[in-house]
C-alpha cells in the first residue's frame, strides 16, 4: 500500500488531499509552434517534480528549452466531487498556464510561489480529467528573478544548473463549496496575543461562524468562537500569561526550545461543521535594541550558515527527508539559524525548521537586471512569497534584495536606491512584526541589520575590522570594498550581522572547485575554520554571523559539508567553534558552550588590509547589462 506524503502545505491541512507527484507525458517545444494541448506531441515521461534539467527527472536534460509541455490523466472518486476540486501547483518555473477538460483553467507569472486551479466544472461524466501545463521559462532572461539558475550552458562562478517547470509538488484537494480560504498567524508577544486573519471562498451562510481551538502538548489554550459578516476575519486571541518567568519560556518559541501551538480550526453553518483546517503557530518575537538582535525580547546571537538548497541528483528539488536532515545538520554543526540564500525553499523545510528549531532569514531569488518589467515581476512575486510564508515562525527577517544584484547601480541611480527603500517599506507594511534587510552585504539605504560580506581569511583582519564598535565605525567611513552606507544612511542602532565570510574550500575528491580560500586536507580546514570562527566570536562590534556555507554546491566547494552531505571535519569539532565561547547573552540559551573560547594561536596573526573577496562576481554580474 503506497504510503501518502507529507502535506505540502503544513499549516493549512485538510485530510481530503492527494499528490499528483510522479510520472508524467512531456515534451520540449523550443520554437514555441504549439499554443493549445492539442498541438502537442508527448514524446517523453518525467518524474513530477523534479525539473527535467535534474537526474531524478529521468531526463537530465540541462540544453537550452524556453518551453516545456506536462501533461497527467487521473480520475476523481466520487467521494471526492461533493464540493470543488482543486489542484494545487507548488511552484512552477516561471510562467505557467493550465488546461482541463480542454478548457484553460488557470494561468500564474513566478517561478518561486504556489498558485491553484479549479478543475470542478472540467471533470469528465466518470470523474475523469485530462490535466495540461505549459511552462515557459526563458534560459537567457536576466530581468526575472531567477536566482543562482545559469544562463550559460555551464554553471560558472557562482551559478548553478537551470531549473525548468515544474519543480515542487503538484497535489489534489477537495473542498468544500463554502470553505477556508487563507489563513495568517502573527504573534504579539508584548500583549500575549496571537493575530488571526482568515479568508472564507464560496458562497457566504446566514450563521457562518469560525471557531478556533489552540493547544499546547495537549493542554487548552483558548476555545473562541467568531461570527462571519464578511469574506474576512481579523481577531487577536488572548493567551493567558503565565506571570513567572519559567513558566513564560515553556510558551515561547526559539531554536532551543521550539514550542508550537496546535491549532484547529471549524468553519461553521449553525452547529454543522462546513470546513476544517489544522494549523500551527508560536509565540516569539523579533527586534532590535543597539547593536543586539533580540528574540522574545533578550538579546540573541544569531549564529547562521548559509544555505544554497541544492542537491547533486534533484537541484533545487528534496524529499521531505532530505529537506529535514538538512536542518537537523545544521543544528549539529552548532548552528541556530538559515540564511536560505537565493531561494525559496519548499514549504516543508520550513515546517522544519519550525518543529526543530532554528532561525531562518528568508531571501528573494534576483533578478540581474534593472527595467520597469523586472521591477513589477519581482515586486509581484515578493508579496506572494510573503504571503505563502508569514506564518511560519522560524522566519525572523526578510531579504528582498542580495549584494545589488538587480540594482547594479545603486551609488549613482536614484531609481535604484528608491527601489531598494520602497521594497524595504513595503515589506515591513505587509509584515511589521518582523525584520526587514533592503540589501544584504553592502550599499545600505534602508534596513533593520547591517548585513556585512567579508571574505578575508585571516581571522587578524576580521578581529581588526569588527573587534571594537570603533572600527566598525571605521569600516563603515573608509570601506574595504564595496561602500556600506549610502546617502547618509546612519548604521545607528543597527546591529551589524557578518552575513557572510569564510567560505573556505576543501574537496575531500578532488581538488576542482574553488572557493574564497583553500585548505589542503581536513585538518588544515578545520584549524582555517576554527581560527575564523573564533575571531569573530570575538568581535564585540557583531550582533550576529552567518557562514559561507552548509555544503559544497556544484563547482563552490566551500561547504562544511560534501554536496551528499558528508562533514569535511570532525563534526562535534566544528560545532564547538560554531558555538563558541559563552557570552554573557547566551547564557542560558546555547546549550553546548565552548569551553575553552577560540584558539590562542590566531591573536598574533597580522592583519593585512584587502580581503580575498568580496567582488569576485561582481564584474560578472555588472557586465550582464
Amino acid at each position: 500500500m503506497k504510503t501518502q506524503p507529507a502535506h505540502p502545505r503544513p499549516q493549512f491541512q485538510r485530510p481530503t488531499w492527494r499528490s499528483l507527484d510522479g510520472e508524467w507525458q512531456f515534451a520540449h517545444d523550443d520554437q514555441a509552434h504549439w499554443q493549445q494541448p492539442t498541438d502537442v506531441i508527448f514524446d517523453q515521461v518525467i518524474t513530477v517534480p523534479y525539473a527535467p534539467e535534474s537526474v531524478l527527472s529521468g531526463l537530465h536534460d540541462g540544453g537550452f528549452h524556453p518551453v516545456a509541455w506536462y501533461a497527467r490523466q487521473f480520475s476523481i472518486a466520487p467521494h471526492e466531487r461533493a464540493g470543488r476540486v482543486l489542484v494545487h501547483f507548488g511552484a512552477v518555473d516561471y510562467a505557467a498556464r493550465v488546461w482541463a477538460g480542454g478548457r484553460l483553467v488557470g494561468q500564474h507569472e513566478g517561478g518561486h510561489t504556489p498558485f491553484t486551479v479549479d478543475i470542478t466544472e472540467a471533470l469528465g461524466e466518470d470523474g475523469t480529467v485530462d490535466l495540461f501545463l505549459r511552462a515557459e521559462d526563458d534560459p537567457h532572461e536576466l530581468a526575472r528573478p531567477r536566482g543562482k539558475q545559469d544562463w550559460r550552458a555551464e554553471p560558472h562562478l557562482i551559478w548553478y544548473p537551470r531549473t525548468t517547470g515544474i519543480w515542487q509538488s503538484v497535489w489534489l484537494e477537495s473542498v468544500p463549496q463554502t470553505r477556508l480560504e487563507s489563513l495568517r498567524w502573527t504573534p504579539w508577544l508584548d500583549r500575549w496575543e496571537l493575530g488571526l486573519d482568515i479568508g472564507v471562498a464560496g458562497p457566504l451562510m446566514p450563521e457562518l461562524r469560525v471557531r478556533v481551538r489552540l493547544s499546547v502538548d495537549g493542554r487548552l489554550l483558548a476555545d473562541d468562537t467568531y461570527t462571519l459578516t464578511t469574506r474576512e476575519l481579523s481577531r487577536r486571541i488572548a493567551i493567558p500569561d503565565p506571570g513567572i518567568d519559567d513558566a513564560r519560556n515553556d510558551l515561547l518559541w526559539s531554536p532551543e526550545h521550539p514550542q508550537l501551538i496546535q491549532a484547529t480550526l471549524e468553519l461553521l453553518n449553525g452547529e454543522r461543521v462546513v470546513d476544517q483546517v489544522q494549523s500551527y503557530t508560536a509565540l516569539r518575537s523579533v527586534s532590535t535594541d543597539g547593536q543586539r538582535f533580540l528574540l522574545n525580547g533578550h538579546a540573541y546571537t544569531p549564529k547562521m550558515v548559509l544555505d544554497q538548497g541544492y542537491w547533486p541528483q534533484g537541484l533545487m528539488t528534496a524529499t521531505d527527508e532530505e529537506l529535514r536532515r538538512d536542518v537537523e545538520l545544521t543544528k549539529r554543526l552548532g548552528f541556530n539559524g538559515a540564511r536560505k540564500h537565493q531561494k525559496v525553499e519548499n514549504p516543508r523545510w520550513l515546517y522544519w525548521c519550525d518543529v526543530l528549531g532554528l532561525l531562518v532569514w528568508e531571501e528573494m531569488p534576483s533578478p540581474y537586471r534593472f527595467t520597469p518589467e523586472g521591477v513589477e515581476r519581482l515586486t509581484r512575486e515578493w508579496m506572494e512569497v510573503i504571503r505563502r510564508d508569514v506564518s511560519h515562525p522560524c522566519i525572523v527577517a526578510w531579504v528582498p534584495f542580495n549584494e545589488s544584484w538587480g540594482v547594479p547601480d545603486l551609488p549613482s541611480n536614484p531609481a535604484h536606491r528608491n527601489y531598494v527603500r520602497a521594497l524595504y517599506h513595503l515589506t515591513k507594511t505587509l509584515d511589521p512584526s518582523r525584520l526587514v534587510i533592503g540589501n544584504d552585504g553592502w550599499e545600505h539605504v534602508a534596513t533593520d541589520l547591517l548585513g556585512i560580506h567579508d571574505y578575508a581569511h585571516d581571522p587578524a583582519v576580521l578581529t581588526q575590522r569588527y573587534g571594537t564598535t570603533e572600527a566598525l565605525a571605521r569600516v563603515l567611513t573608509q570601506p574595504f570594498g564595496r561602500r556600506l552606507l549610502l546617502d547618509d544612511f546612519s548604521a545607528e542602532g543597527k546591529p551589524a550581522i557578518l552575513s557572510e565570510f569564510g567560505g573556505v574550500a576543501y574537496s575531500l575528491a578532488d581538488e576542482r572547485g574553488w572557493g574564497y580560500h583553500r585548505a589542503g586536507d581536513s585538518a588544515a580546514f578545520l584549524e582555517v575554520y576554527e581560527g575564523l570562527l573564533a575571531a569573530v566570536h570575538d568581535c564585540e562590534a557583531l550582533g550576529g554571523f552567518c557562514y559561507t556555507q552548509l555544503t559544497d554546491t556544484f563547482q563552490e566547494k566551500n561547504g562544511l559539508l560534501t554536496e551528499t552531505r558528508e562533514p569535511k571535519a570532525d563534526l562535534a569539532r566544528l560545532a564547538q567553534a560554531t558555538r563558541g565561547p559563552r557570552h554573557a547573552w547566551d547564557i542560558d540559551r546555547d546549550p553546548n558552550p565552548h569551553p575553552l573560547g577560540y584558539t590562542e594561536r590566531w591573536r598574533g596573526r597580522e592583519a593585512h588590509a584587502a580581503p580575498d573577496g568580496p567582488g569576485l562576481v561582481d564584474e560578472a554580474v555588472r557586465g550582464l547589462s
